[in-house]
């Protein structure tokens, strides 16, 4: 049997509409979170790239979680929402670190990680670095290894060559007129953190949901990652019609009975 590591956590939750609490970064950046405190196993949601701790289903996540009475926390990664740094400066590495300082300093005991998009990505990087954590994993529309398997597919010569001559490209986005920032930088690192290429040492259960109408993550990247994973207790439920958020009504029931035949 897993032995959790207890830690003592600082009593600084905060309401939904309050303004966020602010984690420290040895480096001097902040990160900002919202909290509630409560019993284990607790969730921590892991969000996408270029969203924030204010989406649907971060907010859907933490009324579930006072409802059950259970602990939960709610963050932006370096760069996103109401955390300090530039976005143009951030990679998975550094996305990682911020995962696993919020998981080390704001929680204790076990947690379950909710990982949306890319944020599947951040939470299995989160739970090798602390799998004596970690008490299950959900994905939804979970993106491991992006910036290899999905971006440069998308890019088109000129895209490509902007890239390289001047180290970042903007590319058009469904979630944003101005369109997403993509940087060498964000490539290049988040070919250190590739996890596709073999067996991914994590065995806890893992919940993957994913939509079959899904056109920025391909539901084939979660049956690729449930053949990855050491785990013998891997579910994929495809939904059909789903897109990418995965945030309708619906969704958000789906991924309530999700978590509950996990707490």
């Amino acid at each position: 049997m897993l032995q959790y590591l207890e830690i003592p956590v600082p009593h600084s939750a905060s309401a939904t509409g309050s303004d966020p609490a602010s984690l420290a970064r040895p480096d001097g950046a902040a990160i900002a979170y919202h909290r509630i405190e409560g019993r284990a196993p607790g969730i921590v949601f892991l969000g996408g790239f270029r969203s924030n701790m204010t989406g649907t289903k971060a907010l859907f996540l933490e009324d579930y979680c006072r409802r059950r009475g259970r602990a939960y926390v709610r963050f932006d990664y370096f760069g996103h929402g109401r955390s300090s740094g530039d976005f143009a400066q951030g990679t998975i590495g550094r996305w990682r670190e911020d995962a696993i300082e919020v998981i080390d300093s704001l929680t204790a005991g076990p947690q379950i990680l909710v990982g949306s998009s890319m944020g599947g990505w951040i939470m299995l990087l989160a739970a090798l670095a602390r799998p004596e954590r970690v008490a299950a994993l959900v994905g939804i529309a979970a993106a491991p290894d992006f910036t290899t398997e999905l971006l440069p597919h998308r890019l088109t010569p000129e895209q490509r060559r902007e890239l390289d001559e001047k180290g970042a490209v903007t590319l058009p986005s469904d979630y944003d007129p101005d369109g997403y920032l993509y940087t060498s930088a964000l490539i290049e690192d988040g070919g250190r953190h590739l996890l596709l290429g073999g067996p991914i040492p994590l065995d806890v259960p893992v919940r993957l949901l994913h939509g079959l109408a899904d056109v920025s993550v391909p539901w084939q990247l979660s049956q690729r990652l449930t053949e990855r994973l050491t785990s013998r207790d891997v579910t994929v439920t495809l939904v059909k019609g789903g897109d990418h958020r995965l945030s309708t009504e619906a969704d958000l029931a789906r991924l309530a009975r999700v978590l509950d035949g996990l707490t």
